[in-house]
């Protein structure tokens, strides 16, 4: 859950900076205003697919929507040494 949270945050963030609507977004993604809603909400997990017509439209790469990928373990416990 907490991953798709992430995820619809990253998607509106990018179209904010894109200065897109849902609606816009949608358009240029093909795909239903609904749907940009569900993800962004975190209701709905999206297909790769839609996540790669979501970042065709925000003009990234579809990493971008993706995050910065896996983290470095954080924490109690993991020393600096664990981390580099």
């Amino acid at each position: 859950m907490q991953r798709r949270v992430a995820l619809g945050h990253r998607i509106a963030e990018l179209r904010h900076r894109a200065d897109l609507s849902q609606e816009q977004l949608a358009h240029l993604a093909g795909m239903e205003r609904r749907s940009i809603q569900r993800y962004e909400g975190a209701r709905r997990d999206p297909q790769f697919s839609d996540l790669l017509l979501i970042a065709h439209a925000l003009r990234v790469h579809v990493t971008d929507l993706l995050g910065s990928g896996p983290q470095p373990p954080s924490g109690p416990g993991v020393s600096e040494s664990t981390t580099s």
